[in-house]
Order: C-alpha cells, then sequence, then structure tokens
C-alpha cells in the first residue's frame, strides 16, 4: 500500500534572538491561523504552513534552544525542541551574522548531528554584509555550504526553503479513485474512506480502535526520531472499505515528560489533512479543553467531514450527562453541523452509530448539486427573504453551482453581492444544507458579484 500524502515537516531550530519567528512568518507569508499554542506545550513552539511552487510543508517555530541545560524552564523549552526535531522531516539550523559564531552554536551542531535529521545551515541577518565572507567563520561547525539569507528582508528565503524540501523526496501517492455518492453501490464501495481519528490522550481512541476491529491491536508507536508514526490501518465495516488514521503520540519510552505527552501536534494536522473524515473523541467526564477547542478548529478550517464521539458515557449519571451536553454545546457550538454521538468504547456501545454517521458525512462531503437545483433554492430563499438593502440598492442574486466537493463549495453569482451580510449568508447555507442533507460536512458559500461592462475603471 503506498503512504498518504503527509506533507513535510521543516522545523527552525537556533538559539534565542536568531530571527526565527521572522523567518516562520517570512514562510508562512504572515498567516497565524495554523498557530497552536496548546496546554502542555511552550509557548514558544508555533505550527504553521506554507507553500513553495506546487509543494506543501508545515513549519515549526521553536523557543530558543540550549541543549546542555539540565533544568528550569530553558531545559523544558529544550525538551520540546527536541520533540519538534524528533518529528522533523528537515531541520533549519538558524545563526546570526552579526552575532557571530556562539559556543551554544557548537552544541547545538552536535545535537543535530546526533539526530540524524537532515540538517540546513542558514545564516540570517546578512543584509548589508558582503556575502562573500558572512559565512566564512560558521564553515567550523561542520554542516556543509551555508544560506546566507536575511528573513527581515526576505533575501535567499525561497532558495533556503527549496534546498530544504529538495532534501525530502516527494512521497509516491496512490491516486484516489473519484467518488459518486449517486453511483451503483458496487461502484461506490471502490472508494476507501480515510478516517482520521483525533482526540487528547486518554479519550479512549485505543480502546475505540480496538471495538471497532474486533481484536487487541497495539496502537502506540514507540520509534523515536521518526515523522510518519501516524497509523494505518485498512479494513472493511459492514462492506465498507476504510483506512483508520491514528494519531498516537510519539512517545519514548522510558523519557515520557509531562509536555511532550500531552499532544503531538504535528501528527494530528497531517492525519486530518491526510483524511476524509474526521472522527473528533471527546472525554464525556473532563471538561471540553482549549486543546479539543484548538483540534476542532482546525478540522473545520481544512475543510473535512466530521463526526464526534463523547466517550465514557456509561460512567455518567443524569446530571453529568446533561452537564456535559451543555458543555458541548456552549464550547464548541461552532460544529453544529456534525453528528454527534456518546459512546462506551470500552463497552462496544454506540460504535455502529458512529460508523453510520461517518459514512454519512462521507456522503454529504462529496454530494453533488445539480445547478438548477441549486438555482432553484437560491430563488426561494431570496423569495421567502430577500438580502437587506445596502443604500438604495439590494443584492441580486441569480444563479448558483457547485464549486467543488470535500467541503462542498457553492458559488453564487449576481450583482451587488459584497453587501450581503454574514448572517444573511448563514442562512443561505441554511436553506441549502436543509436541501441536500448535508449533515456531517462543512459548506462553503461563495459570492460572486458580476462586473458592469458599463462602469469604467478607475
Amino acid at each position: 500500500m503506498k503512504s498518504l500524502a503527509f506533507k513535510p515537516v521543516v522545523t527552525i531550530v537556533g538559539r534565542a534572538n536568531v530571527g526565527k519567528s521572522t523567518l516562520f512568518n517570512r514562510l508562512t507569508r504572515s498567516r497565524q491561523a495554523l498557530v497552536a499554542d496548546f496546554p502542555g506545550l511552550t509557548r514558544d513552539r508555533h505550527y504553521g504552513e506554507g507553500r513553495v511552487g506546487s509543494r506543501p510543508y508545515l513549519i515549526v517555530d521553536t523557543g530558543g534552544f540550549e541543549p546542555v541545560v539540565k533544568d528550569g524552564i530553558v531545559r523544558e523549552m529544550a525538551r520540546q525542541t527536541e520533540q519538534a526535531i524528533a518529528e522533523s522531516d528537515v531541520i533549519i539550523f538558524l545563526v546570526d551574522a552579526r552575532e557571530g559564531l556562539n559556543r551554544l552554536d557548537f552544541d547545538i551542531a552536535n545535537q543535530l548531528r546526533r539526530s540524524g535529521q537532515p540538517v540546513i545551515l542558514a545564516i540570517n541577518k546578512a543584509e548589508g554584509m558582503r556575502y562573500g565572507t558572512a559565512g566564512l567563520e560558521f564553515h567550523e561547525l561542520g554542516l556543509g555550504e551555508a544560506h546566507i539569507i536575511s528573513a527581515s528582508h526576505g533575501d535567499g528565503v525561497v532558495d533556503l526553503i527549496e534546498a530544504a524540501l529538495a532534501c525530502i523526496p516527494e512521497p509516491e501517492v496512490e491516486p484516489e479513485p473519484e467518488f459518486d455518492p449517486e453511483a451503483p453501490e458496487e461502484a461506490g464501495r471502490t472508494h476507501r474512506i480515510k478516517l482520521a481519528i483525533v482526540g487528547r490522550p486518554n479519550v479512549g481512541k485505543s480502546t475505540f480502535i480496538n471495538a471497532l476491529m474486533g481484536e487487541e491491536r497495539v496502537i502506540a508507536f514507540d520509534m523515536p526520531g521518526t515523522t510518519r508514526d501516524a497509523i494505518e490501518i485498512e479494513f472493511d465495516y459492514k462492506g465498507t472499505p476504510y483506512t483508520l488514521i491514528d494519531t498516537a503520540g510519539l512517545r519514548k519510552r522510558g523519557k515520557v515528560f509531562e509536555t511532550i505527552e500531552k499532544f503531538s501536534v504535528i501528527k494530528t494536522l497531517q492525519a486530518i489533512e491526510a483524511s476524509n473524515v474526521v472522527l473528533l473523541m471527546l472525554d464525556a467526564s473532563t471538561e471540553i479543553s482549549d486543546q479539543d477547542a484548538s483540534i476542532a478548529g482546525f478540522i473545520l478550517e481544512s475543510g473535512r467531514a466530521l463526526v464526534v464521539a463523547i466517550n465514557k458515557w456509561d460512567d455518567l449519571d443524569s446530571y453529568k450527562r446533561e452537564w456535559a451536553k451543555r458543555e458541548y454545546a456552549r464550547k464548541l457550538r461552532f460544529l453544529d453541523f456534525a453528528k454527534v454521538s456518546t459512546i462506551s468504547a470500552l463497552k462496544g456501545q454506540g460504535i455502529s452509530h458512529v460508523m453510520r454517521a461517518v459514512k454519512g458525512a462521507h456522503a454529504a462531503a462529496y454530494r453533488r448539486m445539480p445547478t438548477p437545483r441549486l438555482t432553484r433554492i437560491i430563488h426561494d430563499a431570496v423569495e421567502q427573504q430577500q438580502p437587506p438593502r445596502k443604500g438604495i440598492f439590494r443584492p441580486k442574486l441569480r444563479y448558483a453551482h457547485q464549486g467543488g466537493q470535500n467541503p462542498p463549495i457553492v458559488v453564487v453569482h449576481g450583482s451587488g453581492l459584497e453587501a450581503v451580510s454574514d448572517s444573511y449568508k448563514r442562512y443561505l447555507e441554511g436553506r441549502i444544507r436543509e436541501a441536500f442533507d448535508l449533515e456531517g460536512t462543512p459548506l462553503r458559500v461563495e459570492l460572486k458579484s458580476s462586473r458592469n461592462p458599463y462602469v469604467e475603471d478607475k
């Protein structure tokens, strides 16, 4: 079986104040949507995504690295950096051209050599310096030819990231057959549903998988230094083929630190992006944390179909069950499109309900919406409730068509649509959801105004 297409992971490492965050912002083009600040991880560790040419990648910004320190907050930061190094495909080691070579740079270089990961040396803050002499002293680090850059000005950054990605072979990915939920049963079975199971440690992911598979299965990976430790399991459930993508975190036997044990962000992001449907598991006996909300937000942003399973439901009395429902409705109300199932993975209760919801969410994500029917739905919606005027003009919605699947995208054309409010847009989404039974998938409605040919461009 060919591997799923995970984005390569590039980690920026270096001592404090060498410009790591500036380079991170440059590579992510200052997009902060994917920055993660989960409890249990140091605040200096951030995750984002970038793209060079047609190749996307995940980028990790780490705190100042001092590998020789043995205690205190600096040691906790070093442990976080070591975790980032372990789950990387390639490391950018950033040094400071203006401060020159530092004793700490040698310590970091030695640590990176021991990691066995490819390392690209980048000399930052070289603007205004003679490029021929800026990096001479850094040859002592023994890391090969250095890239001379200025993260703040962008000089040399594209060449740097291209060199980093060149160290990682592009994966051979098996093309996914086009899925048509309206096709005959036999044709529909050729599509293998990729189901990512995500959630905090100890919510019952492994127990759920064992109950689903009908056998005890070791899920946790114990391979320090690898980045592909999300486990893929192929199986059939009631005639439908699935690929499970488990997100067991990186756990070093005998070296499980509390901060590292909390959650492996990279693996979760990769599993979500490689999936068709995401199963978000929550623990009914605990409060919904910021970490749960952050994972849910990324699932929504990625556009993946979603099913929520609240586990350990059998342990709660009626009062606590009501409390758990209110907690979910309050903190995760932005997931109102998702089917919620209460289960006991340990006792095997509710498993079939979850899998029916997964199959339904997958079909909804790939639903075909014919243009004539979409246009009628939009016209009926406008007839029942017109969009509010802006000044003396009222937006006019003329026709709609489907612009994509997984998630479904509906493009509405008309005039003056830039004046349509978010609340009216949500009204249209609700009408489309109801008409096409889109439970379990995000829906994106895009508004496009036609250009008036009689208005001269200014």
